[in-house]
């Protein structure tokens, strides 16, 4: 049975607390002073304290930090009745589970001692620490092991012994510039800089400027000249992201760097020659832009010589467990935190998350739970709120709702209806099913031409199929030479 030890010098509070709390499932045991708190902790081994930060012989906070000596692990909730905004962070920054003010609510008590109980058990579980003690201690490094990353892993090596041009696509937060640092790192080139330019970030004017350079007096404000990253990057390799937010104009000066790595400063007359090696990346789909004459045509195919797609979050969930991982032992130093790893829970609700924002969202949750975590594992409770509650953004999602065999609208009332989390992530599972059912259908389950199609790669394509499989093993196995399918979802109404 487990046991609750509360400190507070009041009599009465000490006589209601115990009367009110104890069950038949939780033993309570009182001390009206620090120092027999101490020797209670030390002698019974509670499982969870209850701690006034007025006492007669000690603070309570340097009680807490006392308690933490002999077990670091054991959960700490802190009452007061004359709470201070410095108290209370300096509670929750010295690691106390939860801060209350008297008079306490018994039912957020109640809760509150709950989850500190709940945490306590889960800490005592042992944890495997093997494979952190080995991992890479830099946060530039592409991590996953799954099927989908295998296959990146291969065409990084594949490319990087060459010098041609290579586009990476994948949607935002993927890590596309660690791929692109991952071909230049294991390219001959790895002794010469690599530089990175965002295009999105930069207006069209200076852009062109950071790229090719400028002479003295060429603009305002040019007062002397400048080499640009074509010039710079030379012998080495320039990374160009989100290429598809360039203009017209620097995309023709970019085709002619290309074509014969030759171009002019801005404001200049002479021909400079560069060397540099082309990595460009986007969250756009170029062929679109291109049909939209948004995109040069003859600029893309010469950047898509070898193109890479990078899986979404959500297409390689195998992976998460080991990015959670990867980012814990990353950022514990950082934020001053010793967390070993997080509990299987948390890795359930995260799983079940979409992840619009994919690696980059995780490495920022994963930041927010360790400046939540009270003890050495993450917890559900530590995760920020949108993602313990599924929530993510529909303003990717295209009006759909006409579509035959999916109502959208009714599918997403019927989960709202009946309690569901996660409807993003459960509606793109939805939509995936009946996408992919009808063009595997339509091209004769060729995976090859499926993905062409679809406007994805056959990577990304297999991932979706898998991942449908293994939700509720109502795909069949797909391959080029017989059609398959996805089973269909039934029409919400």
């Amino acid at each position: 049975m487990p046991t609750l030890l509360v400190i507070d010098d009041e009599p009465n509070v000490l006589y209601s607390l115990e009367n009110a709390l104890q069950t038949d499932t939780l033993s309570v045991v009182t001390a009206a002073t620090a120092k027999r708190g101490l020797h209670l902790v030390q002698e019974r081994a509670p499982d969870a304290v209850l701690l006034d930060v007025r006492l007669p012989d000690m603070s309570g906070l340097d009680a807490f930090v006392a308690i933490q000596r002999v077990d670091p692990k054991l959960p700490v909730v802190l009452m007061t009745a004359f709470t201070t905004t410095d108290t209370a962070i300096e509670a929750m920054k010295r690691g106390a589970f939860d801060y209350l003010t008297k008079p306490v609510d018994l039912k957020q008590l109640r809760t509150v001692i709950a989850k500190a109980l709940d945490l306590r058990q889960m800490t005592m579980r042992p944890t495997d620490l093997g494979r952190v003690e080995q991992m890479e201690t830099s946060t530039e490094t592409i991590v996953g092991c799954s099927s989908a990353m295998q296959d990146i892993y291969k065409a990084i090596g594949r490319v990087s012994a060459t010098d041609v041009n290579v586009l990476i696509l994948g949607e935002s937060g993927t890590g596309k510039e660690l791929v692109a640092r991952a071909i230049h790192h294991h390219s001959r080139r790895s002794g010469q800089p690599m530089l990175a330019i965002n295009c999105a970030a930069i207006p069209e004017n200076l852009l062109e400027s950071e790229l090719f350079g400028h002479e003295r007096g060429s603009f305002t404000g040019a007062e002397k000249r400048r080499a640009g990253k074509f010039e710079q990057a030379s012998g080495g390799t320039l990374f160009l992201d989100e290429i598809g937010d360039m203009t017209s104009t620097t995309q023709a000066k970019v085709l002619r760097v290309l074509q014969d790595q030759r171009f002019e400063r801005v404001g200049g007359n002479s021909t400079l020659q560069t060397d540099a090696r082309v990595i460009a990346a986007t969250n756009q789909n170029l062929e679109t832009l291109v049909e939209q004459g948004r995109f040069r045509r003859d600029l893309y195919y010469r950047l898509k010589i070898y193109t890479i797609h990078l899986p979404a979050l959500r297409e390689r969930l195998e992976d998460l467990p080991l990015l959670v991982e990867h980012f814990i032992y990353n950022y514990n130093l950082e934020i001053g935190k010793h967390v070993r790893s997080a509990l299987p829970e948390t890795i359930e609700v995260l799983q079940q998350y979409a992840w619009p924002g994919n690696i980059r969202e995780l490495q920022g949750a994963i930041k927010n739970a360790l400046v939540n975590a009270t003890h050495d594992v993450l917890t559900p409770d530590c995760l920020p709120v949108n993602i313990r509650q599924g929530v993510t953004s529909f303003g990717e999602l295209v009006d759909a709702a006409s579509g035959q065999d999916l109502n959208i609208a009714a599918f997403v009332r019927r989960l709202l209806t009946s309690g569901e989390e996660g409807i993003y992530y459960k509606l793109q599972q939805a939509l995936d099913r009946v996408a992919l059912d009808e063009v595997l259908r339509h091209v004769n389950g060729s995976q090859v031409e499926a993905a062409r199609r679809l406007g994805i790669s056959r990577t990304t394509l297999r991932a979706k199929l898998q991942a449908l499989k293994n939700q509720d093993s109502s795909v069949a196995a797909t391959t080029d030479e017989e059609a398959g399918g996805v089973a269909e979802i039934a029409e919400s109404g």
